[in-house]
């Protein structure tokens, strides 16, 4: 069982994750952790807001929900980015995130 410091529920059907971007990796994956931060590596440059929306496109994948719900409330030009994601409660996105440890 991992320390998720990285997520918070901020309302009933929508969490908080702390992230830490890895661009232009050779694939779009959770790796682990960095420092109290989830990891998370994709493909894209960090150019044009790509990476941005690699970030939002992958986390929507990962938990089940439209693109539309994953918003980067912070950090849009930094590796580190606070990301919300609506439509998954805690324990939906605990035991996803749980499933890479």
């Amino acid at each position: 069982q991992v320390e998720m410091s990285f997520l918070r529920q901020v309302a009933e059907n929508s969490v908080s994750l702390d992230l830490y971007i890895q661009p232009k990796a050779s694939k779009t994956c959770v790796c682990g952790l960095h420092g109290d931060e989830l990891k998370v590596a994709i493909t894209a440059p960090p150019v044009d807001g790509k990476a941005n929306k690699a970030v939002i496109n992958y986390l929507a994948k990962l938990f089940g929900v439209a693109k539309s719900s994953v918003a980067i409330t912070s950090g849009q030009q930094s590796r580190h980015k606070r990301c919300l994601v609506q439509g998954v409660s805690f324990d939906e996105a605990s035991s996803i995130v749980n499933d890479f440890f």
